[in-house]
């Protein structure tokens, strides 16, 4: 299984570099160099705290989650499967976290149909929040406001599809009918259960709540990296740009959102009135800050879970 993640992560790798690399022809590679060296370094470690800052929030959210469905994990066991999930943050809309419930299965046996909702609820609580700081920002900028209200509308219905039992009921009864999903119907039926619970209101809203501070976090280190270009952008501008440039990026199902989010800051900046080679520094610097050092605390996690538990990852049936 670890061939197979390093084969994947390594085919991502590869994307973006091809994907930068286009970025910095088209930009003028060496007026790039001159951005980079006009940027004040010692921004780095305020930059990698609010990353850190917003993976701790988001340990919060997952504990929380497993409390809600009684899975229990010892603290340091669960944040290192936590961690271990953050190496999938190259996969399409970061669903590769779903390694965390195979991972948690090995642990304590606990039904990967049982924890694997916790990922459908931390995607759809984080894209709620990003999507709701997008429409605001799309009304009060006026930019982009058809776009951010479609995903938010696709993400409510999203949202009462996995929670309404007239619907869960009826997508049993057919599942129950075709031969191949027969199997499977207990599994629907444990997806559901755990669905429901931890996407009713309270841990619905208390968590994208929480998913706004967290990625507000990131947000607030765009706005510092984009400052130091131009003192002329504002935080609300920043946090704006930074949600819907990541959401756009997520829509895309491309892994990382790779391409779609660069460009789409870049792209946002520019039009802010930012030089393409200083708004291109900036979105490649937030990028590894963001992106590329979540993947780095992953394999440090993932690493951190093999020594401890000392087996293979093996994808099992469940």
């Amino acid at each position: 299984m670890l061939k197979l993640l390093h084969k994947k992560i390594l085919l991502s790798i590869a994307l973006a570099a091809i994907i930068y690399l286009a970025f910095i022809i088209y930009a003028d590679y060496q007026k790039i160099i001159q951005s980079f060296s006009r940027f004040n370094w010692w921004l780095m470690p305020a930059l990698l705290a609010l990353s850190l800052g917003n993976y701790f929030t988001r340990f919060l959210k997952w504990q929380y989650y497993l409390k809600l469905i009684k899975v229990s994990l010892k603290i340091l066991d669960s944040l290192a499967i936590f961690l271990s999930g953050l190496v999938m943050s190259v996969t399409p809309g970061k669903m590769g976290e779903l390694l965390k419930s195979y991972l948690v299965k090995q642990v304590n046996s606990t039904s990967i149909s049982k924890t694997a909702p916790i990922v459908f609820a931390e995607r759809i609580t984080d894209f709620l929040a990003l999507t709701l700081l997008a429409v605001l920002g799309a009304y009060y900028f006026n930019y982009g406001k058809v776009i951010a209200i479609i995903i938010l509308g696709i993400i409510i219905i999203g949202i009462i599809i996995l929670t309404n039992r007239k619907i869960f009921e009826i997508i049993i009864h057919l599942a129950s009918k075709i031969n191949f999903l027969k199997k499977h119907v207990q599994k629907i039926q444990n997806i559901y259960d755990s669905s429901s619970t931890l996407l009713s209101i309270f841990p619905l809203i208390s968590m994208t709540i929480l998913s706004a501070f967290s990625w507000g976090l990131e947000g607030l280190g765009y706005y510092l990296v984009i400052s130091n270009f131009n003192s002329g952008f504002n935080l609300l501008w920043s946090l704006f740009s930074y949600s819907f440039a990541t959401i756009v990026g997520a829509i895309s199902m491309l892994p990382g959102g790779l391409g779609v989010t660069e460009g789409s800051l870049t792209l946002m900046s520019v039009q802010q009135g930012l030089s393409q080679n200083d708004a291109t520094a900036s979105t490649f610097i937030i990028r590894v800050v963001t992106l590329w050092f979540a993947v780095l605390i992953g394999a440090i996690g993932l690493m951190i879970y093999q020594r401890k538990f000392g087996k293979e990852i093996s994808f099992e049936n469940d």
